[in-house]
């Protein structure tokens, strides 16, 4: 892949939309001081270009969806770039990627076998641990991958969650356990206000308190293992471009917002 530059007319386009959502997440944020969340531009399909008109903005975080094409994006992108992997995560495309150094999060882990190969293939000398957070899915759809919601620690000895998060903190030294993330349900018949109170962030936040408490009894006092280095618990990714401020107002942390800064895709080729 070779990097080409923007045209004038598409970089102004992106700055103008980057722009407007960056503004519209401190809006829907401001009533949360002291609180930053994290604007991911998901440039899945989108050429190298567009990314680095965006980058050119001041946008650092970026989220792809498959392996192969966020590898031949990172090879001739900035070095600075954060990258997120966002797409099913397969165990057998590990090895990809963890090769590529500014690999910032994996937002989509839901196997210990999956776990357990990223922190094999991670190289020794990474300066910092992989952080990863583990996929949940919070409306139930059998379309959607992720590992089943948490509402009590009754559900803790029963639960695939509990197992991998407890997995990660003692057999994955390469990687940190930052958080949980969701794609909620797209309920394009919603009213506003029923989007306000989208049931799938509430489920989310539920399950990162049971959880939080289950791995605060496995550590005991010392400095926490997981969560957002000082910073604290765990935390949440939810909320995309057509749901992204209400997701901030229910307290993601990470927003992943794609259609809102690029425009609508074409569909990937097979």
């Amino acid at each position: 892949m070779s990097l080409e530059r923007p045209s004038a007319e598409r970089t102004s386009e992106l700055v103008e939309s980057l722009a407007e959502i960056r503004a519209r997440v401190q809006a829907a944020s401001s009533s949360s001081p002291g609180h930053t969340p994290t604007l991911v531009a998901v440039s899945k399909i989108k050429p190298a270009s567009d990314i680095l008109a965006c980058y050119e903005a001041g946008q650092l975080d970026f989220g792809e969806n498959y392996v192969q094409e966020l590898e031949e994006k990172a090879r001739v992108l900035p070095a600075d770039i954060r990258w997120h992997f966002i797409g099913t995560l397969q165990s057998n495309k590990a090895k990809t990627l963890a090769s590529i150094p500014n690999l910032h999060a994996v937002q989509t882990l839901n196997s210990t076998k999956a776990a357990s190969a990223l922190n094999k293939a991670l190289p020794s000398d990474r300066p910092y641990p992989l952080r990863v957070f583990i996929q949940v899915n919070t409306s139930g759809e059998t379309s959607k991958s992720g590992l089943d919601t948490l509402s009590s620690a009754s559900d803790l000895d029963s639960s695939e969650l509990a197992q991998l998060a407890r997995y990660v903190l003692t057999e994955c030294p390469k990687l940190r356990l930052e958080g949980l993330m969701t794609i909620g349900a797209l309920e394009l018949s919603l009213s506003a206000s029923e989007v306000e109170k989208n049931a799938d962030f509430e489920r989310l936040k539920e399950t990162r308190d049971v959880l939080d408490g289950y791995l605060g009894g496995l550590s005991g006092d010392g400095e926490k293992s997981w969560g957002r280095q000082g910073w604290g618990g765990l935390t949440l990714s939810m909320g995309m471009s057509s749901d992204f401020e209400a997701a901030l107002k229910a307290g993601s942390d990470i927003v992943r917002v794609g259609t809102g800064i690029f425009g609508q895709r074409v569909k990937k080729s097979t």
